[in-house]
């Protein structure tokens, strides 16, 4: 009997353990759900408004990121990284003199799944104050790493009435697409109140800094008008 209870037991034990896993797998990359405060991956709103998001640095990039942006004529909410930003603090200036809206993506760009309150709060503050050192004076959102959080991140940020900003449109994520495609997918998909997440802050990101105007201009062509995360989230 013993025999035959540990041989149905350990396949049991590895399904539940395997149903486990996927569970956690599910929780960790939803853009929709967390186990605490507030997360958004679009505004339900009926107003032709969308935020456009770019994640990561500063890097030697930024000053091309903002002369695209200014010269579309357009605010957009930068999710930057601490260690980045005290590499190179004028870059983290210049984000801000521009009057774009500057968010927190950790200090280290780490994932932030099985780590401790302790390790969360330190990544968290420490971009924090370096985010305050860049003059800006907003609303600091928060964007978790590759977009993955499991406990103790929700946990921390519903603690300190923080908003877990995703996104629903991510054109240039997973593959190298050309502008075109990063343009075309982007117009595609977008709707009212969403939020578009854009990696342009390295090499690889040459095809989504240029796609930044063409993004511009045709969301205008069909009534769109650009705003920050904040302005999004007060919707």
């Amino acid at each position: 009997m013993t025999k035959r209870r540990l041989l149905i037991g350990a396949p049991l034990a590895l399904v539940v353990a395997l149903v486990i896993a996927a569970g956690l797998y599910v929780l960790m990359n939803s853009r929709t759900y967390q186990v605490a405060g507030r997360i958004v991956p679009r505004v339900d709103t009926d107003r032709k408004i969308v935020a456009l998001t770019l994640d990561d640095g500063p890097t030697a990039y930024t000053p091309e990121v903002l002369k695209a942006l200014a010269d579309a004529g357009i605010p957009a909410t930068f999710y930057l990284v601490g260690r980045e930003l005290a590499a190179d603090p004028d870059l983290g200036a210049a984000i801000a003199r521009a009057g774009h809206e500057i968010g927190n993506h950790s200090f280290t760009h780490r994932r932030m799944i099985l780590v401790g309150a302790d390790t969360v709060r330190e990544e968290i503050e420490h971009t924090d104050a370096e985010i305050a050192k860049t003059g800006y004076r907003g609303v600091i959102t928060f964007r978790p790493p590759n977009g993955k959080k499991l406990f103790a991140l929700p946990r921390y940020l519903a603690d300190h009435d923080r908003t877990t900003v995703m996104w629903d449109v991510e054109p240039d994520s997973g593959k190298r697409p050309t502008t075109a495609e990063i343009v075309s997918e982007t117009v595609e998909r977008v709707r009212p109140g969403s939020i578009v997440l854009l990696h342009t802050m390295y090499e690889s990101g040459a095809a989504s800094r240029a796609a930044i105007g063409p993004i511009v201009a045709e969301l205008r062509a069909r009534g769109y008008e650009f705003v920050t995360v904040a302005q999004l989230l007060a919707e």
